[in-house]
This record gives C-alpha cells, sequence and structure tokens, in this order.
C-alpha cells in the first residue's frame, strides 16, 4: 500500500509528468521512503527490486525500533526508469512486507500552505529560505487571522489573505477555507507559523501526518500561550523551541524537532521572547526542511527523523 510521507504515509499528491521524473533520462533521481513490521530479508529483498528498476542506491539510512517492532528505511535511488517502471518492479515487495511507503522526485518543490497571525519571523525565515533555494517549497497561499503580514508577502511576491477570527463562526469559516485551499492546490504540507489559533479536532484529523506548528517553549514544559513569560516566572537557564506535527492534543504532537539556548538571570521576559524567536525560526524550519526532504517518518507518538 502506498501512503504519506510521515508514515510514511499521508494523503500527500503524487506529482504527475515530466516534473516528477516520468519520462526515461539519465537524471531520474528518486527518494523512496517505507515503514512495515521488521522482518529479515527486507533490505535485500529492497535493493533487488532497485536493481531490477536499473537504479542506483545513492544515500541509504534504516532504523529498526526494538519498542514497536517497526523497519524504518530511506534510500535515494537514481534510474532510467519511469515512475510507473520504478513502482511495479517494487510492488512485490512491498505487498510482501506490508510496507506503507511513499516514492518521489528529488528536490520537488513541497506544496505548502502558510498559517500566520502576527508574529512575522518565522514566515520571514520560510520565504527567505525558499527564495534562496534552501527550501524545497512552493508556498501558493499565506493564510492569516490578522492583516498584519500583508506586506511581507507582497515582498516575498506570495499571495496573502487575511481573514478575522473573532468568534466561533468565523472560525469555522477561517477553517473552511483551509480545507478549500487545501483541495484547490492539492497542498501537501499545512504549516502553523505561529498561527495563534487551536485547530478544531476535526481539521487536526483532516491534517494529520502533514500539518507542522512551531511551539515557542522546548516541550513537554511550559505549554499553551505564553511559555515565555512562564519560563521567565521560573527562572530558567534554557529556553528553547519545538516543531511538532499537529494534533487535537494542544502541543502533544509527535516532536519532529527541537532547539535550545542558554539564558541569564538577568534577562528579562522581553528579552527572553527576543532570543527565543531566533530558535523558533530556525526550528520550523529545520523542521519543514527534514518533511519536503522526505526524511520525517512516523513511529507510533514520536518521529524518525532520517538527516
Amino acid at each position: 500500500m502506498q501512503s504519506d510521507p510521515a508514515a510514511p504515509s499521508s494523503d500527500r499528491p503524487v506529482p504527475t509528468g515530466t516534473e516528477d521524473g516520468g519520462g526515461r533520462g539519465p537524471g531520474n533521481h528518486w527518494t523512496l521512503t517505507f515503514a512495515c513490521p521488521d522482518l529479515p530479508g527486507i533490505v535485500h529483498a529492497v535493493s533487488g527490486a532497485v536493481v531490477q528498476a536499473q537504479g542506483n542506491i545513492t544515500e541509504s539510512q534504516q532504523f529498526s525500533s526494538a519498542d514497536t517492532g517497526r523497519f524504518f528505511m530511506r534510500l535515494q535511488v537514481e534510474s532510467r526508469v519511469t515512475r510507473d517502471e520504478f513502482e511495479r518492479a517494487l510492488l512485490p515487495v512491498t505487498e510482501h512486507y506490508g510496507m506503507t511507503w511513499h516514492l518521489d522526485v528529488v528536490g520537488r518543490p513541497l506544496r505548502t500552505l502558510v498559517l500566520a497571525s502576527t508574529a512575522a519571523h518565522c514566515v520571514n525565515d520560510l520565504l527567505f529560505r525558499q527564495r534562496a533555494g534552501q527550501l524545497a517549497v512552493d508556498v501558493p497561499l499565506i493564510l492569516s487571522n490578522h492583516d498584519t503580514l500583508r506586506d511581507l508577502a507582497e515582498f516575498y511576491g506570495v499571495p496573502f489573505e487575511s481573514r478575522p477570527v473573532v468568534s466561533p463562526e468565523t472560525k469555522r469559516a477561517f477553517e473552511e477555507r483551509i480545507v478549500e485551499v487545501v483541495e484547490q492546490h492539492d497542498i501537501e504540507l499545512v504549516v502553523l507559523a505561529r498561527y495563534m489559533q487551536i485547530l478544531s479536532p476535526e481539521l487536526c484529523a483532516r491534517l494529520a501526518g502533514r500539518a507542522i506548528n512551531i511551539h515557542h517553549s522546548f516541550l513537554p514544559g511550559f505549554k499553551g500561550a505564553n511559555p515565555y513569560k512562564q519560563a521567565h516566572a521560573r527562572g530558567v537557564k534554557l529556553i528553547g523551541a519545538t516543531a511538532h506535527f499537529v494534533t487535537s492534543d494542544l502541543d502533544e504532537g509527535p516532536i519532529i524537532e527541537q532547539n535550545v539556548v542558554r539564558v541569564e538571570h538577568s534577562r528579562s521576559a522581553a528579552q527572553l521572547v527576543a532570543i527565543g524567536q531566533d530558535e523558533e525560526s530556525r526550528t520550523l524550519t529545520q523542521a519543514v526542511k527534514w518533511f519536503a526532504e522526505d526524511r520525517v517518518l512516523l513511529d507510533g507518538a514520536r518521529t524518525i527523523i532520517f538527516r
């Protein structure tokens, strides 16, 4: 069964045509990720399928989870065959081992919807690195519950749309718009770049495994809306940021990336915010980069990261 990049599964759309290496040529470069029950012979079988597809493995990482009894692997493969031919070579192996798997072209920009509120730092870092060629994402829209970031979006040439969220009705309308954009643009990833609204359980379920949030704290400590204030009150010596998958349990989703920085007792709450924003931007961008490169796989409530 073929499925998303995180499990490695989701309803991530499969590209078609020459953009995904659909034709024969000297440079078809694929990423293959899969997860399955851990059994003898998996690596041998997959390698054989790659050879059958006239492929050469250029990168390989694997992990066997003793906790869950599952096996995870990520390959990069150069091959002259088409996607259909490659998938036909893989199919007997994936069916035999009960794999969830995902095949994509290396470096293909991931169709990404960015949700934001008023904070600019995370959005700016994502768009800057996308423009610089450091982040393989394609952002068709920034959707916000405030108009604050319109000028920033226009600077980067990214469409921007704001809709106020001030009541249950407007929140429902905002989430309906999210779903509409996801469907219209075949969105593969939704990034909550300091979007300060809690998504409904229904939307969380719909976006499971393909929505990433940045929390301005080193989870599991200091959850909620004012972690820097909480951290200052407790006199912490380290502050940080956590990028995680969105779930209906607030700030409880599987963690993708975390960073911390040491701070002194003399720092005010405002100074902690300023320091922390750098960590938030760095952490979120790294998580998005790994996801876009098919390096993030889900193993229950935790993630496997092939760096």
